[in-house]
């Protein structure tokens, strides 16, 4: 029988979760957000048809405020980090899917499929959870097969923030700043022999997109073998 997802029923979630939502509304209202979205992606999301998301493992935090209310299913890993995530998504109209490519896939991919039968549009770290970073894994190729829908790679950058000694060296976002999103093309993976392009392919564009993102708000490039 397969091993079910951990459930944390403990105050230190209940209570990091709460804050986690109030300091991410104080960042949507302190942070101006600039949107780079090309004519392809852009039709794409005013159609209404299914679309997935993709940004790398460490832009993800400051995603909540600015695709509030947008029906996102966005894959969370099922570890007790995640779980502070996971209980936020409610609060901005989103669904945690829990599971990741090394616990848990199958069924996430499973939920997933479901999710956008319900009309959600998945959001994935293609890199995530453990890495490499900048390094695309097949489990968002192999959702945009089974769905035939196009994956819209998503750059973003961050004036004011720190980094985290992780991994994926995480941005954790500060108030006060300004962020930019950039849409790349959309991608297709219509069968599994198309998986290999599609992943270079993404790789590229999202490096792109996060290179244009920095260099509006930072005027640096960006070079994904920085440490």
């Amino acid at each position: 029988m397969a091993k079910q997802p951990k459930e944390y029923t403990d105050w230190k979630h209940a209570v990091g979760s709460t804050l986690a939502y109030w300091y991410t509304l104080f960042l949507g209202w302190t942070t101006r957000v600039y949107w780079f979205k090309n004519g392809a992606a852009e039709s794409l999301e005013k159609s209404g048809q299914g679309l997935i998301y993709a940004i790398w493992h460490n832009q993800q935090l400051f995603l909540l405020y600015p695709y509030r209310g947008q029906k996102i299913a966005a894959l969370i890993s099922q570890s007790a980090d995640g779980e502070y995530i996971a209980r936020c998504l409610p609060k901005f109209g989103m669904i945690a899917v829990r599971g990741s490519s090394t616990r848990g896939g199958a069924r996430a991919l499973i939920k997933l499929l479901q999710a956008t039968r319900e009309g959600y549009h998945p959001m994935l770290t293609p890199d995530g959870p453990r890495g490499p970073i900048y390094k695309v894994q097949n489990g968002i190729l192999f959702l945009a097969q089974k769905t035939g829908f196009p994956i819209i790679p998503v750059g973003s950058a961050l004036s004011h923030k720190f980094k985290v000694h992780s991994w994926d060296k995480m941005r954790v976002p500060l108030p006060f700043g300004k962020t930019a999103l950039c849409y790349g093309t959309p991608i297709y993976v219509k069968t599994t022999e198309d998986m290999p392009h599609a992943a270079a392919e993404l790789e590229k564009q999202l490096n792109e997109m996060t290179d244009k993102a920095e260099w509006f708000v930072n005027k640096k490039h960006f070079d994904p073998k920085e440490k």
